[in-house]
């Protein structure tokens, strides 16, 4: 469980340094077509795709250990078995949810 809870650290960390490659990127496909084209072209590239599986990786781990946290601040699952249960379902959905981001990118 404490695992989890410092994976769900981690990739709020690795989520928040990533903010103004995101923020560049949003801004260079709204400032004119041929912006929208370069960023469109920069992201089909291999490892410009890694990189984005990578962080939209990130981002579902962390919203899923995010609804478990926000449940066990609810008063659910706060038992030790309840906890570790969670703890693998958590890591289930989000390897399935990594899976299927790889499946959309490529």
């Amino acid at each position: 469980m404490a695992i989890i809870s410092i994976l769900h650290r981690l990739s709020g960390v690795i989520l928040f340094l990533l903010i103004p490659f995101f923020l560049w990127v949003f801004q260079c496909s709204l400032s004119t077509q041929q912006g929208f084209d370069d960023i469109v072209f920069f992201l089909s590239s291999g490892w410009v795709k890694f990189f984005l599986w990578l962080s939209l990786g990130a981002l579902s781990y962390h919203m899923v250990a995010g609804a478990r946290h926000l449940l066990m601040d609810l008063g659910i699952g706060e038992s030790l078995q309840a906890g570790k249960l969670s703890s693998y379902i958590t890591i289930g959905i989000s390897v399935v949810l990594f899976i299927l981001i790889g499946i959309w990118l490529w």
